[in-house]
């Protein structure tokens, strides 16, 4: 078993690597990930359901949001393999391929959901800020390629995971499966692209919004239904940043001031682990920038909600409401 606590170990290559562990892993971090793959499976299964079999006319902003849902549904695949790993005390059993999968797919989602979350605020941003803009005419073929443009761009900042070894190889005697081993050796601009991947898509979204509130006071908009909808969209987008993945941020800023020292810090662990926490919960948060970007989206969770209060209101049923709430479920996304 592993011993707790943050350590320093030389590799092979004489290089001081840290490996950060905390006893909360085995305690608490499984419970919040089963949470969050319950809710995630949910709300993305939901919201997935809803694109496929629901929505009557795409438009760019869907062709977005759905691929931010795809995003979601591959790290709630990957998520109860992480859930087996830390009830297992961090000792890997499925080998060194399965290991890069899964963390490539971890880090894919990541940047897949910063870059589409920075879209959706793009989009918001032309529909109020510039109206007439040519980008809010885009067809679906010219969205379709932005968005597996951006797939390509995300899987070519995240796909050095494929070829390094993430179990530890001859540094432990356990097998490991974690990309938060911080030695020297590696190379600095992954984690310039990893800090990038962020930074320039959060001052996208801080730049969108401001543009989109200055809009609003200039021309007294506040009143129009689709321009209050598009502010809460945008700030709800914002928040997802700056509560999902803003720490995660600041600890990887801490891991490269512990590369230059070759220093490593027990304090750091609990904080280090929750702020990994908090980038999984961004696959529950955005099922809400889904209810707010589009008034269909919010009216079929309403009704489902409503179907489901009246499930639970009524201890026989009646016919009269299972039928109308069916009819209701058959309403289309428009």
């Amino acid at each position: 078993m592993p011993s707790y606590g943050s350590h320093s170990i030389s590799n092979q290559s004489n290089n001081t690597c840290c490996f950060f562990e905390d006893p909360i892993l085995a305690n608490v971090l499984p419970a919040i990930l089963i949470i969050i793959v319950l809710l995630g499976s949910i709300f993305n299964g939901t919201a997935l359901w809803a694109f496929l079999f629901r929505v009557k006319s795409w438009k760019s902003s869907t062709v977005y949001l759905f691929n931010l849902s795809v995003a979601d549904f591959f790290l709630i695949i990957c998520l109860p393999f992480r859930i087996d790993y830390y009830l297992k005390q961090k000792t890997w059993i499925y080998g060194d391929i399965p290991c890069r999968i899964m963390l490539f797919v971890l880090a894919m989602n990541r940047a897949g959901s910063i870059f589409f979350l920075t879209l959706v605020g793009l989009d918001r941003y032309f529909k109020v800020v510039h109206p007439h803009h040519m980008v809010n005419s885009f067809s679906i073929k010219n969205a379709i390629v932005v968005a597996c443009s951006v797939w390509l761009i995300a899987i070519l900042v995240t796909v050095f995971i494929l070829t390094k070894d993430h179990t530890g190889g001859n540094i432990f005697r356990e097998a490991y499966c974690d990309s938060f081993i911080v030695c020297p050796a590696d190379t600095y601009w992954h984690d310039l692209l990893f800090i990038i991947e962020f930074f320039l898509p959060l001052c996208i979204v801080l730049f969108c919004s401001y543009s989109i509130i200055w809009k609003l006071r200039q021309r007294n908009m506040n009143k129009d239904s689709k321009i209050k909808r598009a502010v809460k969209c945008i700030v709800l987008v914002g928040v997802v940043f700056f509560i999902c993945f803003l720490p995660s941020q600041d600890c990887r800023l801490y891991f490269m001031w512990c590369v230059v020292y070759n220093h490593c810090n027990d304090c750091l662990d609990t904080a280090f682990y929750i702020t990994v926490c908090l980038t999984y919960m961004n696959s529950m948060c955005n099922p809400l920038v889904y209810f707010f970007s589009s008034p269909s989206f919010s009216i079929f969770y309403l009704k489902i909600m409503r179907c489901s209060n009246q499930s639970d209101s009524d201890a026989v049923p009646t016919i009269t409401n299972n039928l109308t709430c069916n009819n209701q479920q058959q309403t289309q996304i428009g």
